[in-house]
């Protein structure tokens, strides 16, 4: 008997091992292929990103020390000289790609052309206002998104279709437009908010405003199908047989069925924000690197232009991975498709 029992055990366990090794084997395979596209999106925009450079009309060296003194004028070899050793310009392309690549994976953006400054240097000053703004933005688009879905999601057909409605309207809106709007009701008619973009809490309020309405109406978009989707399913019925209040369900169960679309839009709203924040910071006269893109465009600065590329690039893979783990996290299901 103990012998065919620990036969029987080992027949049982053998599957359970199997399947457990095909789940590890599958994750890891998922891993790989997501950590390959990162690398690989990352190398797209960096090599973007050095075309980008070497684009520039004419000769390079003439074009940087004319950004540089803001005169137009043909250069001396004396005087391109520092210029072209600085930026290695005598090099040929490839081996200039090939350092360009080499300083990017040692955290190196090159130098301003304008200000003869690291570019981490130019970004770093300004990178920490503008991921505040981001954040209190994206946080805020969830707040409004739970709130508004919850309230409407899954009720009598009027308020369904008022809900639908508001959620595409919210996603149509312009944030230059929207932007302007709140300054005029809430800065300037009902001073509310400082017209200025202040430091403190009350100077954030408005610019992070402007990208979560927007924002909010995409993520209920994809968020309201599943939320009314999961008020059908029989745990929905089985929670209210146990007395639980039908907020309490749309929250605790509801919620955490239908929030996967809106985590995916969470990753692409970090460069949607980002993208944004180059409009909203000019409007409210905010610090961020919104306001340094605009500069560096107008000066023909390519090293911090496309070093806020690369770096707006980096935040997305990065979100999007992470995306991907919570993803597994709150529905296990995913592990084993």
């Amino acid at each position: 008997m103990t012998l065919t029992s620990s036969s029987d055990a080992a027949e049982l366990a053998a599957p359970d091992a199997g399947t457990a090794a095909r789940r590890r084997s599958r994750r890891t395979r998922l891993i790989a292929s997501r950590l390959l596209g990162a690398v690989v999106v990352l190398w797209g925009a960096a090599t973007a990103a050095f075309l980008a450079q070497v684009a520039l009309p004419g000769d390079r060296a003439t074009a940087i020390l004319n950004i540089r003194t803001g005169q137009a004028q043909e250069r001396t070899t004396a005087e391109l000289a520092p210029i072209v050793d600085a930026y290695g310009l005598d090099h040929p392309i490839v081996v200039q790609y090939l350092n360009y690549i080499g300083g990017l994976l040692r955290g190196d953006l090159g130098m301003s052309y304008q200000q003869f400054r690291p570019v981490w240097d130019l970004i770093g000053e300004q990178l920490g206002a503008t991921v505040t703004l981001s954040l209190v933005a994206i946080v805020l688009a969830w707040v409004i998104m739970v709130v508004w879905v919850t309230l409407t999601a899954g009720r009598g057909p009027r308020v369904r279709t008022v809900g639908s409605v508001i959620d595409t309207i919210n996603a149509a809106l312009p944030p230059y437009w929207l932007g302007i709007l709140l300054l005029l009701i809430f800065a300037l008619s009902l001073g509310w908010f400082p017209v200025m973009g202040g430091s403190g809490i009350d100077g954030i309020v408005l610019p992070a405003l402007t990208l979560a309405i927007p924002l909010a109406g995409f993520m209920g978009q994809s968020v309201r199908t599943e939320y009314e989707r999961a008020l059908e399913q029989p745990f929905v019925l089985s929670a209210r047989m146990r007395g639980m209040g039908d907020l309490q369900i749309r929250l605790r169960h509801v919620l955490r069925h239908a929030a996967l679309p809106a985590i995916t839009l969470t990753g692409w709203a970090i460069g949607a924000t980002v993208s944004g924040a180059v409009i909203v910071e000019q409007i409210y006269s905010r610090p961020g690197i919104g306001k340094t893109l605009v500069a560096a465009v107008g000066a023909q600065d390519m090293p911090v232009v496309t070093g806020i590329v690369i770096l707006v690039a980096l935040l997305y893979v990065i979100v999007n991975l992470l995306v991907d783990v919570v993803y597994t996290l709150i529905d296990p299901r995913l592990e084993q498709s």
